[in-house]
């Protein structure tokens, strides 16, 4: 009887987990087929897979889909939805020779639209731009920016 006086029932807390990761891989590669062939390639030295997302460190995202093949290097970068957000040291290049680099990239891979909001140094050939605010888009290959100052070749007809 004095054990029921004594000793007093442990109130125990149940935690509930909602962002739990499924898995974590280092050295991880991702890669999207379509009858086509390859059409995303995504590599990182450690990745992290929720239910609805992976996070990369020192991501290489390459998107095969669109008019010309992007790729993308960042030291961060999220992909969920089809949407990539990258951060730190952020790359991009294109088959065509277009890069730019900066900081913070978000990229909809479904409307093949690339969106800077930071300082931005954009270079095709001998071409430089500088910026602080960048959209791009892939499909219909139109750039749109904000302070920008531009450094270009002019190009003369010969006859």
């Amino acid at each position: 009887m004095m054990i029921f006086f004594l000793f007093k029932p442990l109130n125990i807390k149940e935690q509930t987990f909602i962002d739990v990761p499924v898995f974590e891989i280092d050295k991880f590669m991702m890669q999207e087929l379509s009858s086509k062939g390859l059409e995303i390639l995504m590599i990182g030295t450690n990745a992290t897979k929720y239910s609805n997302r992976y996070t990369v460190k020192d991501i290489n995202f390459t998107d095969k889909t669109k008019n010309y093949i992007a790729n993308m290097r960042a030291d961060f970068g999220i992909y969920k939805d089809e949407i990539l957000k990258l951060n730190g040291q952020v790359y991009y290049g294109r088959d065509d020779g277009l890069t730019f680099e900066t900081q913070e990239v978000v990229y909809n891979k479904k409307i093949g639209i690339v969106y800077v909001y930071k300082d931005y140094v954009s270079h095709m050939g001998t071409n430089q731009v500088k910026g602080s605010s960048l959209k791009y888009n892939n499909i219909l290959d139109t750039l749109q920016s904000t302070n920008v100052v531009a450094h270009y070749t002019i190009k003369e007809n010969s006859k």
